[in-house]
């Protein structure tokens, strides 16, 4: 990997000392082969990425030393608070020996919210099979869909009836066209979703 150089103006640094970025600007050369020109694409996207990471530990560093660290952070990068506040809690999350170099920090935030080895399974298979961050959520969500759909099937309850409710139910479920388990799940549905409307 190039690396950075300081370029002959302040406001500015140079690629490869061929690539001249400025704020608002990147210059060429006027001849680039496309394989400087992948490696030019490449570095800039490796400082994109790596700048939320960098603007994390930046904040938690700010967290120890500077009590209004948010309000000093968002005068200084024009960020909002929500994206400060989201780049420092997966910093926190993720010691930097945790993280994956070949992971967007987007992919780190999608998992910190869960149990550490849970995180770093996850984060494996992501980078084994190279999944984007919405991929990875798409995966996350279907497990835990499946988890859920799994769970409310092993779910039993038991109710002690009389013989006479448990005539009148099975009555009023066959009028339904149900059997008796259907019927009381579709009923207790209705009733809930009817109290919630309340």
């Amino acid at each position: 990997m190039s690396t950075l150089n300081n370029g002959p103006r302040r406001d500015g640094l140079t690629i490869d000392g061929v690539v001249q970025t400025r704020r608002t600007s990147l210059t060429l050369p006027k001849k680039m082969s496309i394989e400087a020109w992948k490696k030019v694409g490449q570095q800039i996207w490796r400082i994109s990425d790596s700048s939320t990471w960098w603007l994390g530990d930046w904040l938690v560093y700010g967290q120890r030393r500077f009590p209004d660290r948010y309000q000093r952070a968002i005068e200084e990068t024009s960020l909002d608070y929500q994206t400060l506040r989201n780049y420092a809690w997966v910093a926190r999350k993720f010691s930097p020996g945790r993280r994956r170099a070949s992971l967007s920090l987007q992919h780190h935030a999608e998992v910190a919210a869960l149990p550490e080895p849970l995180q770093d399974e996850w984060l494996d298979r992501a980078q084994e099979l190279g999944w984007s961050r919405n991929r990875l959520r798409a995966h996350i969500r279907e497990t835990a869909e499946r988890q859920l759909a799994e769970l409310a099937a092993e779910v039993q309850v038991r109710i002690e009836i009389s013989a006479e409710q448990r005539t009148r139910w099975e009555s009023a479920a066959g009028r339904a066209r149900h059997d008796l388990g259907d019927w009381i799940v579709a009923m207790l549905n209705r009733a809930a979703v009817q109290c919630h409307a309340d």
